[in-house]
């Protein structure tokens, strides 16, 4: 049996397997439409982000230099 989804933009039946390319979505300008709506801020998570941790800056710098070792497509300005 197949799942059939709503699509998140006109409500549409969408078929939920590999083949159906946009995926919650029914089409591209749907998809479109909705990559629009967040982009203007019409969508929007609702809830902070609860941090248990507080990081020192030692281990900012010591997280940011780590992620600089591993991207080397960033160039620290100088």
């Amino acid at each position: 049996m197949t799942l059939k989804v709503p699509c998140p933009q006109c409500k549409e039946s969408v078929l939920w397997q590999e083949s159906s390319e946009y995926r919650p979505f029914c089409s591209k300008r749907c998809q479109l439409i909705d990559l629009g709506e967040w982009a203007d801020e019409g969508h929007k998570i609702s809830q902070n982000i609860q941090v248990d941790t507080v990081l020192s800056e030692e281990m900012l710098d010591a997280m940011e230099d780590e992620f600089l070792l591993n991207n080397k497509f960033f160039v620290e300005p100088e």
